[in-house]
């Protein structure tokens, strides 16, 4: 296995940087980067002719991830050759945000192989259910195969993202990549590091995703009093205040749920992923320590490879402020300085909660895949 990585700053430096890389033997390329960087023209064209043999695989962001830290508005390619393991491409088309389980099944459908070990997912960041498609690969792959991603961000606007897949860059494309072999090791890890605060609120309306009632009331009118002053910056402040979803005891279930949107007229709010009808949240926050703490957690849970991918959420970014790589630079020293680390800030993290668990959308995570070869 053998990885080159490439960090563009500009969208005009793509050519010129390609021109010194050796890619004709990369098999898969990561790109994380930038709307910018994503709707240059061209962009898809000259990666395609820069790696002939390798799927184009990657997303928009709300911050790009190396180990050299935090970066916002270039474009990380990360180049793999496999000297073992398979890789095979999904992809789909997303329609209304209903359209997500039935999206996940058409994907597990491409990719169900006797030989699927693992896969990793990206999609839109914006008008998706994550949790819903994430399910719906695992009723078509099994709930023990292992999932991990994310969906793309758009430096935080919550407007328009992109995905990349050998069919050139989408707004409305899920891609997926199967990895097959017995060669394959794999870690994962996913730690939040924030606090439930305030009383535990009954959902008492909702659908899929779209939050109308806590205890009787209109949601959004519920969370405005709670944020105060930051609700004037609703929807991109809700990523200060994500929800804890409890159990029937209130008891913590390990799920946080993100604002992805609100509706005025409507009194609702938009979340990353599925909640609970009748079930209970409780809002959250986290300090700068927390965070970092949960994500060295999270990297000690993913074990060590050649390659880490790191998925955190935009939310963790917006609290740390210019502490942000603080928590990539506690991935990096579990890791070691031999491992390349690529990745992005996200609009929600898809891992398992463990070994062998089943896999979900989480938000508010740093959620961490290693890979390397046998």
């Amino acid at each position: 296995m053998k990885i080159i990585q490439e960090i563009i700053r500009k969208p005009a430096d793509l050519g010129s940087k390609l021109a010194t890389l050796n890619t004709q033997e990369s098999n898969l390329l990561l790109a994380f980067g930038s709307v910018e960087h994503f709707s240059a023209p061209g962009f898809a064209e000259a990666l395609r002719t820069a790696f002939p043999q390798a799927i184009l695989f990657g997303c928009t962001t709300a911050g790009e991830i190396t180990a050299a830290g935090v970066d916002d508005g270039t474009c990380t390619l990360t180049a793999i050759h496999f000297d073992k393991i398979v890789a095979r491409c999904a992809t789909t088309p997303l329609g209304e945000m209903e359209d997500s389980f039935a999206a996940g099944q058409r994907l597990g459908e491409q990719l169900a192989a006797p030989d699927l070990k693992a896969v990793l997912l990206f999609g839109p960041g914006v008008q998706i259910n994550g949790s819903a498609l994430v399910n719906g690969l695992s009723s078509r792959l099994g709930s023990e195969l292992p999932i991990t991603g994310g969906l793309a961000g758009d430096g935080g606007a919550f407007r328009q993202t992109f995905t990349l897949s050998p069919d050139g860059v989408s707004d409305r494309i899920i891609v997926a990549v199967g990895l097959h072999g017995d060669a394959l090791r794999l870690g994962h890890g996913s730690f939040g590091g924030w606090e439930a605060f305030g009383p535990a609120r009954k959902v008492t309306r909702c659908t899929g995703n779209v939050l109308f009632e806590l205890d009787g009331e209109p949601a959004l009118d519920v969370y405005k009093r709670y944020l105060g002053e930051h609700a004037a910056n609703l929807p991109a402040s809700g990523l200060l205040f994500p929800f804890a979803m409890l159990g029937e005891e209130h008891n913590s279930i390990g799920l946080i749920r993100t604002i992805l949107g609100i509706d005025e007229v409507a009194g609702s709010l938009t979340l990353a992923g599925e909640i609970v009808a009748n079930g209970y949240l409780k809002l959250m926050h986290s300090s700068t320590e927390k965070l970092v703490n949960g994500a060295e957690t999270a990297a000690r849970s993913a074990t060590t490879g050649q390659l880490a991918i790191l998925v955190s959420c935009v939310g963790r970014k917006l609290v740390m402020g210019d502490r942000v790589d603080e928590e990539v630079e506690a991935v990096s020293e579990v890791f070691g300085k031999e491992a390349v680390l690529t990745g992005f800030y996200s609009y929600g993290e898809i891992s398992p909660f463990a070994p062998a668990a089943a896999c979900r959308l989480h938000n508010q995570t740093m959620t961490i895949t290693s890979l390397s070869e046998a």
